[in-house]
């Protein structure tokens, strides 16, 4: 199928629980032979939902075995959930899965606390309305600790973590962000801000940006997929369930939980 030929499509007919009821739908790009990237949607302080995603992509790779595979979690990790500090925990561990490479996108809400750990006032203040008294407590940390003490306060290792994540990951004809890209301006050239924060007018833009754009940030009800882009933000934060797609070749499948 030609991909400007695929329509948007939301909906829950062939998402899968688990590995072993994955079925796939023709993707809007593609990748090389022997590759394979899982994707995972914003997170918000769920890690036990996170947990039953890595088992499910271990599970996935025992059943079909590839050569390369690359796990990108899309950021947004905290805030929101009861459990931002466990969810940072599982992802310094890794995700605990031989052969596969991770890469931790940087989301804004990650973007609002390490700001305000290099002494940002407007992004403490900003990150707490947002999550952050929540996230502090998850740490075992008093929600009224002054922000000058936060770093000293948070697990080395954390806050290591949140420093050194990245903004995109490209692979065939995918680029992973958080959030989108301004349509019109060239991958080398978006800003943080628009990485990190966009919405409109990327999600109204029936742009051929030259790859197809995963990204998260956006909740709907289900995952998205259109011609340009495939939105992976289901509401985890809210309740809802967190999401991975599994894309090879010229297909797309979805794992929710």
């Amino acid at each position: 199928m030609d991909a400007a030929a695929i329509p948007t499509w939301s909906g829950p007919r062939t998402v899968a629980e688990n590995a072993d009821a994955l079925r796939f739908l023709q993707a809007p790009g593609h990748l090389p032979r022997g590759r394979r990237v899982y994707a995972i949607g914003d997170i918000h302080g769920h890690p036990d939902k996170l947990r039953h995603l890595h088992d499910a992509i271990a599970a996935d790779l025992t059943a079909r075995p590839t050569p390369f595979a690359t796990l990108v979690h899309l950021g947004d990790y905290i805030d929101q959930g009861p459990d931002s500090a466990g969810t940072i925990a599982v992802l310094t561990d890794g995700a605990g899965i031989p052969g596969v490479r991770v890469v931790n996108l940087l989301g804004d809400h990650e973007r609002m606390l390490v700001d305000a750990l290099n002494g940002d006032r407007a992004a403490a203040t900003d990150w707490l309305w947002a999550g952050g008294r929540q996230a502090l407590e998850s740490w075992g940390l008093d929600p009224d600790l002054p922000r000058e003490a936060w770093e000293a306060a948070l697990p080395a290792s954390h806050v290591a973590f949140l420093r050194g994540l990245t903004l995109t990951h490209r692979e065939g004809d995918y680029v992973f962000v958080h959030a989108g890209i301004r349509p019109g301006v060239a991958l080398d050239d978006q800003s943080i801000d628009d990485l990190v924060t966009m919405r409109q007018p990327f999600l109204w833009s029936e742009d051929d940006f030259g790859f197809v754009v995963v990204h998260g940030h956006s909740a709907t009800p289900s995952a998205t997929i259109g011609k340009n882009r495939i939105a992976l933000d289901t509401g985890a934060g809210m309740g809802a369930k967190l999401t991975c797609a599994v894309l090879q070749d010229d297909v797309i499948g979805l794992i929710a939980v």
